[in-house]
């Protein structure tokens, strides 16, 4: 049998393979673990659906695969070890619905790039239901190239479904043209000619990151506004509540203080909480606050995510925060966990940073960074005093949102970190 990429979550189609735990001709048991896959992030295992002997890997470590892709054969203990292909091939394809990339699969009403082109004496479309349409519409598909199945070439679901496989088939092909394109263009430039140099591979993650960061850098009009909040009283109640805590299991750090503030804010400015949906043109307004926490691990930046922010207290979060930050930096997370964010915080304070400009985490429409806090002289009352002054930086989608927005967002995130009720650490 033919173990396949199952389908990994919602808006997700593929993945990196980031081990391989077989070898092929060993023995496995049946939900033993094979290889993991790295996915928007997130590490899962791969566990074999039955026992057997591995015959044959069709996949190597740092491979990208898509949905019903063959990862590995294996003989079944009791079975035949090997079977006519025809009867593999209608194997995997019944097992997991969805024929896998690598190999040509055609579908008798499907037609190859360059085959088929509908030709109307009347002028009229190709036949098919309203929903085919709009569908197709909905993903740009011409269905002109989409050959019917049905009486007078009438365009059924199912034709277009098995003509998307196919356009996904040849997005996977190019892969290896593509790298070699890739490689070519790099060695335009031998920096070796100036001196000694080292190279290292992009590691998936690093890949995943560049990418998402560069596709909302490019699509998203950042502005970033600056601010500072007085935070020696804060830091004084974390002070006196820290060992109380501590005995609860919970280490109190800025960032729960930071988490309950925002939430708060989030609820009185719903455009900071929202996502702009520009196929259907119309703001998403989320009515829950899920926020991000970025945090740094050796393979690079993963932003988990506090869900309910604002109906937990502030001895639940520090416990929730330290388990999450820790099962990232171990790469335990799951990717249910990376997902369903509304709002981001970025914290550098721990590390040394001052102001910076943090890009939004998309399809959010703002991201909250926060900076180092420093000692400074600050006129209180008449007087000059040494106050601990912590930066704020807020980047914002600046299609959603204006700058008077952002000016009283801060403002009331300001007010909200100086004057934090003390009250809140009693619950």
């Amino acid at each position: 049998m033919d173990i396949r990429v199952p389908r990994l979550a919602e808006g997700v189609e593929s993945a990196t393979v980031a081990n391989i735990l077989v070898s092929e001709g060993g023995k496995i048991e049946k939900d033993q673990v094979i290889l993991e896959l790295e996915t928007e992030k997130a590490v899962g295992p791969i566990p074999s659906p039955a026992s057997g002997r591995v015959t044959k890997i069709h996949v190597k470590e740092g491979d990208e695969v898509a949905i019903g892709q063959v990862l590995i054969s294996l003989a079944e203990e009791g079975a035949r070890e090997q079977a006519p292909k025809e009867k593999r091939d209608q194997l995997g394809k019944a097992e997991t619905g969805v024929p896998a990339p690598q190999e040509p699969v055609r579908a008798a009403e499907e037609p190859l790039a360059g085959e088929y082109r509908y030709e109307s004496r009347s002028g009229f479309p190709p036949p098919a239901s309203p929903s085919v349409r709009k569908l197709a519409q909905d993903l740009a598909i011409d269905l002109t190239r989409v050959k019917g199945s049905e009486r007078g070439g009438r365009i059924t679901l199912e034709d277009l479904k098995a003509y998307i496989q196919h356009l996904q088939q040849l997005a996977y092909a190019p892969k290896a043209a593509a790298e070699k394109a890739e490689k070519a263009v790099a060695k335009g430039v031998d920096f070796s000619k100036w001196g000694s140099i080292q190279k290292e591979r992009l590691s998936s993650l690093r890949r995943k990151v560049g990418q998402r960061m560069y596709d909302s850098w490019s699509t998203i009009p950042h502005i970033t506004q600056l601010d500072e909040a007085d935070i020696t009283e804060l830091m004084s109640l974390r002070k006196k509540y820290g060992p109380p805590f501590e005995k609860k299991g919970a280490h109190l750090t800025l960032m729960p203080f930071a988490l309950k503030a925002v939430a708060a804010v989030l609820k009185k400015y719903p455009i900071f909480n929202s996502s702009l949906d520009e196929a259907a043109g119309e703001i998403v307004y989320k009515e829950y606050f899920h926020i991000g926490i970025a945090v740094d691990t050796e393979a690079g930046l993963i932003v988990p995510v506090l869900r309910d922010v604002d109906r937990k207290g502030l001895l639940d979060l520090a416990v929730e925060l330290n388990e999450l930050v820790e099962k990232t930096r171990q790469r335990k997370i799951s990717l249910e966990e990376l997902q369903g964010g509304t709002f981001t915080i970025s914290n550098q304070g721990g590390i040394g940073g001052g102001h910076f400009t943090p890009i939004i985490n998309k399809p959010e429409a703002a991201i909250l960074g926060l900076g180092r806090g420093a000692l400074r002289p600050m006129v209180k009352k008449g007087k000059v005093e040494s106050r601990l002054m912590l930066p704020l930086c807020l980047s914002y989608d600046h299609r959603l949102i204006d700058g008077a927005a952002a000016v009283r967002f801060m403002n009331e995130l300001v007010q909200a970190l100086e004057n934090f009720p003390e009250k809140a650490l009693k619950g």
